[in-house]
């Protein structure tokens, strides 16, 4: 049996029967699943604490996979130390990144196929992130057509605080247990949820969360805030109210939309307990209650501004003088973006000029990839020029003698070498098939 007939097979038995908990599991796991799985993990990432990259791994394949699977089904194979970094994250602050070994990352990876085969079948269509086939253009879209529908309303917007850091073992565990009942993967993934931390030369073991970098921490977390959120939102909080609402989560992060300004306070008060319970915790200052109805003719009366995955929300007129949602990217977004640019400008600067230019253009490109959607088109060409802007202090700072020139040499300079086109991508505006 192939990989795609083995993964069907376990979605069809989840879809026929959902409240079914899977006890043999991990005999569909063999060298054939290993070699997917190696194939669909990333072999440039970077190495873990043994410092085997992917092209090393990879000479010695077959090996090295045949010992991975006598190691996994005997229960002997023990999860590595995840080493950990940090990222920057905005506002001098960082976000912990767990960067586990290559072989690790190839377990994961086929342990969270076979999750994924089955959970893809109990997951809501209110969650977006880290699954097959959704995006976060599309949550962004379900967004706006929501508020567009409802004419506006009062959005919680909630921010869960150290999110995969604060998962408790016990309550994965017990969510887990309602579905996966094979011992093989239940014990693996309590070895990858201990697995110590290694940091500056210090090795810690965590007692709660997954550490983010991991090929299993992103499904884990949404197995654990399917559970936690989707379904009590959809089950039990959305029947006990009077008017409508809409729950879009992409990964940790979350809106609540509402109609009625009773139901999102009652939401907004629901909230905190219900994630208290599970011992996570929301931010007190992140999270609030936003009124997002549509201004009248006389100009913004009842609406605020607010942010979600990069973006901020706003009403505005259309060129027909309507009132439409826009998104823009976010003010801290562009500002790290920019940030980026300058230190990659200010490491790279003895680089040849025609390179420079080739990696800042697909830098560009990848910017106007995700930002690049109806109506932010200012925001896109505030980021472009500022990005020719950092890469001339940069290229001066270089050499003085080459580059303190006139702004007429400078015009001539970046007609050149040229960045591409600030274009948005993505369009709110639905394509005329017969006229495209």
């Amino acid at each position: 049996m192939n990989i795609g007939a083995k993964l069907q097979r376990i979605a069809k038995m989840a879809k026929e029967h959902p409240s079914r908990a899977f006890t043999n599991l991990a005999h569909y796991i063999d060298l054939d699943f290993l070699r997917e799985a190696f194939r669909l993990t990333r072999k440039d990432g970077a190495p873990g604490v043994d410092g085997v990259t992917g092209e090393a791994y990879e000479k010695d394949l077959e090996v090295n996979l045949q010992s991975l699977l006598d190691r996994f089904k005997s229960g002997t194979y023990r999860a590595p130390d995840v080493r950990r970094v940090h990222i920057p994250k905005g506002k001098g602050k960082t976000r912990p990144l767990g960067i586990p070994t290559f072989e690790d990352k190839v377990l994961q990876r086929a342990v969270a196929m076979i999750l994924e085969a089955i959970y893809e079948q109990d997951f809501l269509p209110c969650s977006f992130g880290f699954r097959p086939g959704r995006s976060a253009h599309q949550a962004l879209t379900k967004i706006r057509s929501e508020l567009m529908g409802m004419k506006g309303g009062w959005v919680v917007e909630a921010d869960i605080k150290d999110c995969f850091g604060a998962f408790e073992h016990e309550w994965i565990r017990k969510i887990l247990n309602r579905r996966i009942r094979d011992g093989v993967l239940i014990r693996t993934i309590g070895k990858w949820l201990n697995a110590g931390i290694m940091e500056d030369g210090q090795r810690t073991k965590p007692t709660k969360g997954t550490p983010q970098g991991g090929v299993i921490s992103p499904l884990l977390a949404n197995v654990f805030l399917h559970e936690v959120l989707d379904v009590w939102f959809h089950r039990y909080a959305k029947p006990l109210i009077g008017g409508h609402a809409e729950l879009v989560r992409f990964a940790d992060d979350f809106v609540i939309l509402c109609d009625r300004k009773a139901d999102a306070e009652r939401f907004y008060k629901g909230i905190f307990p219900r994630f208290e319970k599970f011992g996570l915790t929301l931010h007190p200052e992140k999270t609030k209650l936003v009124p997002f109805k549509r201004p009248p003719h006389g100009g913004p009366n009842e609406s605020e501004s607010w942010g979600f995955l990069g973006f901020t929300h706003y009403w505005s007129r259309s060129r027909k003088g309507y009132w439409v949602i826009f998104r823009k990217t976010m003010t801290s977004r562009l500002s790290r973006g920019l940030c980026d640019v300058a230190e990659w400008c200010r490491r790279n600067r003895h680089l040849p000029v025609r390179i420079q230019h080739q990696i800042l253009s697909r830098k560009l490109l990848g910017h106007c990839a995700y930002y690049g959607i109806t109506g932010n088109s200012v925001a896109l060409q505030k980021f472009r020029s500022g990005m020719r802007n950092v890469w001339m202090k940069w290229l001066r700072r270089r050499s003085r003698a080459a580059f303190a020139k006139n702004w007429d040499w400078w015009a001539r300079f970046f007609k050149r070498y040229a960045l591409p086109p600030a274009r948005a991508i993505h369009s709110v505006i639905p394509r005329n098939v017969a006229n495209p």
